[in-house]
């Protein structure tokens, strides 16, 4: 993280306590690490199985964390973790709704042991409803959430985006926001809470802002779905790509001047029965020259035409490089912890 003020990072002395899972649950408590709590991570004797492509050579998001190896299920063990409960300030689980009840950990004794403990459940549909015990992983959450279905270009099947919306974003994201949130309310009260992070609902909080358009049409003809020219991605002439995000009249005016269309009222006008033509014709204006001979072009302009940066470039790119936006752990670079802290300003 690039350097700021000594104080210390904004969550020093929060002590939680992860309850090793998937994902989602490894996240919130990275993101709580980042953020200068004491993270203590409760690990199984073996490893849930995964696919052989899943296995992670870094343990990225374990990054800041303690770990102590402890079997849920083994005699005793309960009273362990209890014992742990009542020196901590957060809880994340991500079982399925009743297991952590049935080891013996679940909200009821654990608040019991500590009245001022927020207790955080991560699971994939919430903790009732007719698919609170069903199994799924992100893309099974993003088909019911109604993500899915937009997402994805005109005539094909919908796209997985990663696993980023239901698992990180809806899941756990907000289970931070949650966690942080009452552990406010709880620094007032001295009464912590439950706090049901569902990822479906969280993605689709996420999609909130889309419902303030019309409804969608057929996937990949929308605005900001690859339907509309001015929001889309142009392979260039070396099989690179860049990103045009031209979606305010001022930013497409800036493009259009570039590429010499300024005065053509059909393009100025981009009405959305010409988006396919627009579209066409940009495929082939792009394709005529490098990334790099665009991104020369639109330097210093208005035009929000950015590259796509592969994984690789990442560190080299001038920007991130310049804020050091990619840290070491174990020796593979990743991202680093967000978002970040400045002390307050100074009095005039």
């Amino acid at each position: 993280m690039a350097p700021s003020a000594s104080a210390d990072p904004p969550l020093t002395g929060v002590r939680v306590l992860e309850l090793a899972g998937l994902g989602p649950v490894s996240f919130a408590g990275m993101m709580l690490a980042d953020l200068g709590a004491t993270v203590l991570r409760v690990d199984r004797p073996e490893p849930p199985a995964v696919p052989a492509e899943a296995r992670r050579r870094v343990d990225v998001l374990g990054r800041g964390k303690q770990s102590v190896v402890l079997d849920l299920r083994a005699p005793g063990a309960a009273d362990e973790l209890l014992d742990l409960v009542a020196s901590c300030d957060v809880l994340i689980e991500g079982y399925r709704p009743g297991v952590t009840e049935r080891l013996g950990v679940g909200p009821g004794p654990c608040h019991e042991r500590n009245p001022a403990l927020v207790y955080v459940r991560l699971t994939g549909y919430g903790q009732e409803g007719p698919l609170a015990q069903e199994v799924g992983h992100d893309l099974n959450i993003l088909a019911v959430s109604g993500v899915l279905d937009e997402v994805g270009r005109a005539g094909q099947a919908p796209t997985p985006p990663l696993n980023l919306v239901a698992d990180y974003g809806g899941g756990g994201m907000l289970a931070v926001v949650g966690a942080l949130a009452a552990l406010t309310d709880a620094r007032r009260t001295g009464r912590g809470r439950v706090v049901d992070a569902a990822m479906c609902d969280g993605a689709m909080l996420l999609a909130s802002a889309t419902y303030a358009f019309d409804p969608p049409g057929p996937r990949g003809t929308n605005l900001l779905d690859s339907g509309a020219p001015f929001y889309e991605v142009y392979e260039t002439s070396d099989g690179q790509h860049v990103a045009v995000g031209a979606l305010l009249d001022p930013f497409w005016r800036a493009l259009l001047e570039v590429l010499g269309r300024a005065d053509d009222p059909r393009w100025r006008d981009r009405r959305a029965a010409d988006w396919p033509a627009l579209k066409s014709e940009l495929r082939e204006i792009f394709a005529g020259r490098t990334r790099a001979e665009w991104l020369d072009a639109f330097a210093g302009t208005a035009a929000c035409v950015s590259p796509v940066l592969r994984r690789d470039e990442l560190a080299d790119f001038p920007h991130h490089a310049a804020r050091r936006a990619l840290i070491e752990v174990d020796g593979v670079p990743v991202p680093a912890p967000a978002p970040r802290f400045a002390p307050p300003a100074e009095p005039a």
